[in-house]
């Protein structure tokens, strides 16, 4: 098809400012292609061969990553652009396209040779030229240093608050399980003392039926406070030293901790009688002793369980990249991932509205910009103070809240605290890209809004995400 007259081009931002003869020179070089919605325009990695303009329609804009195919970006916006759009760039190797672009609905676009359109370029804008290829070179170069270094250092930060968490509940079930293997020594050796002893074999099902019926009270055993714990152990205590029965007051700890009283020792008696009492008695402690080891390491591989899924909802592993996601997930994922900076001087305050509905997101995305705000408060507390996350629904979005005691943001750089490099950290601490990137991921990527409200003691960020999918993403 033949291309726009001279007039039309002009209606387009990209080639409003050009000259008659500029224009026609597109006007001449220029073809009109149409394609069907569902269509591949372009794929990624195929010789870049073609300047595409959206003239009418809608497209969508993915990219490979790991062998998933992750949606970078939609449009409908007559004017935008893609494919071969580094032409100006001299390179010995060919160009390629850096994406894949599909068509969501019915297109027109109107399609430059880059080559041609290149060397036409170059006549056009010599100095305008040299500078863009000096920054894009520049840019790519400093971009691959310098990323590469920052995903090290984020990485680094994100595993040690992960190990952090891990830690614990891995040191305990290490500790539960070496206890549990002298228990059930203590527990064997224990029985074959009774073995000894010639009991009568119906008293022995007697003692094991008392021992099944007790261990499935550790399950439901109460918490105590520390004033009733230490009244209960005196009262088992005593029960022991009435029968007896030598070490009363650390067996009392056990059958306290198992949640048994002194009614069930008297029932334990019924049953085997004085003779059998003592040993009874400690075979018991070591049953009970035992089934609450395996419940601590029930409760401690469960935590790593719930940590490494954190770890996973948190990187969006084997997840779709557009999703229906709730905000809380994410906010608690970030909040295990910097364990490690949060510290014991930071108080962490939730004041989630569990009844919000889910949004339509990009869930890893949003997880980099919670990683940079609740870092950010973090910084600023500098390991003393509170951090506030607070969620609502208001006027068909999602608002979610994160609030810091620190400093407070100055009044005269408050304007610029989303702006690409503007960084208050010293030199070689910040890029200032984290909140600008935080910017483009909420306003460009969600349709929503990023705002900041601050004074000493009291900064608050704020995060609009609509509850409906937009129509350009």
């Amino acid at each position: 098809m033949s291309a726009l007259p001279r007039e039309e081009l002009r209606g387009l931002f990209l080639f409003e400012h050009l000259s008659e003869d500029q224009l026609d020179w597109i006007a001449a070089n220029a073809v009109l292609e149409e394609y069907p919605a569902g269509s591949t325009v372009i794929s990624e990695g195929g010789e870049a061969t073609c300047f595409y303009v959206l003239l009418n329609g809608a497209i969508r804009m993915t990219r490979l990553v790991s062998g998933t195919e992750v949606e970078t970006n939609r449009s409908d916006q007559r004017g935008a652009y893609f494919g071969a759009t580094q032409f100006f760039v001299h390179q010995d190797s060919e160009h390629i396209y850096n994406a894949t672009v599909r068509a969501l609905s019915d297109v027109t676009f109107l399609t430059l040779p880059s080559k041609e359109f290149s060397f036409e370029f170059r006549r056009w804008f010599p100095m305008a030229t040299h500078l863009l290829e000096g920054m894009y070179l520049g840019w790519r170069n400093s971009d691959t240093v310098i990323g590469s270094r920052r995903r090290l250092l984020a990485l680094g930060e994100l595993s040690a608050g992960l190990t952090h968490e891990l830690n614990n509940p891995a040191a305990a079930a290490v500790r539960a399980t070496a206890a549990l293997r002298e228990r059930v020594a203590g527990m064997r050796h224990k029985l074959a003392f009774l073995a000894k002893k010639d009991i009568d074999p119906e008293l022995l099902y007697q003692l094991i039926d008392v021992q099944e019926r007790l261990v499935k009270q550790v399950a439901q055993a109460e918490k105590l406070t520390a004033m009733q714990q230490a009244d209960r152990e005196d009262e088992i205590g005593d029960w022991f030293d009435d029968r007896g029965i030598d070490g009363g007051w650390d067996l009392a700890d056990i059958y306290v901790r198992a949640g048994l009283t002194t009614a069930d020792l008297d029932h334990v008696l019924e049953q085997v009688g004085d003779t059998f009492i003592d040993g009874a008695v400690r075979w018991l402690a070591y049953a009970l002793e035992t089934e609450m080891l395996m419940g601590e390491i029930e409760d401690s591989t469960t935590r790593i369980s719930a940590l490494v899924g954190k770890a996973k909802q948190y990187s969006q592993m084997d997840r779709a990249p557009h999703q229906w996601v709730d905000v809380h997930d994410g906010l608690d994922s970030t909040l295990v991932m910097l364990s490690g900076k949060i510290g014991d001087g930071v108080r962490v305050v939730k004041e989630y509205d569990r009844s919000l509905p889910k949004i339509p997101a990009y869930p890893a995305e949003l997880n980099q910009v919670w990683t940079n705000v609740i870092d950010n408060a973090l910084g600023a507390m500098a390991g003393e103070g509170t951090l506030t996350l607070r969620t609502w629904g208001e006027n068909d979005q999602v608002r979610v809240e994160v609030g810091d005691t620190g400093p407070g943001i100055p009044a005269d750089i408050k304007p610029r605290i989303f702006e690409p490099f503007f960084t208050t950290k010293p030199v070689g601490e910040g890029t200032g890209l984290g909140l600008d990137i935080s910017w483009k991921i909420v306003v460009e990527r969600h349709q929503g809004d990023l705002r900041v409200e601050s004074e000493p003691g009291n900064t608050r960020f704020e995060i609009c995400l609509p509850t409906v999918e937009q129509a350009s993403l």
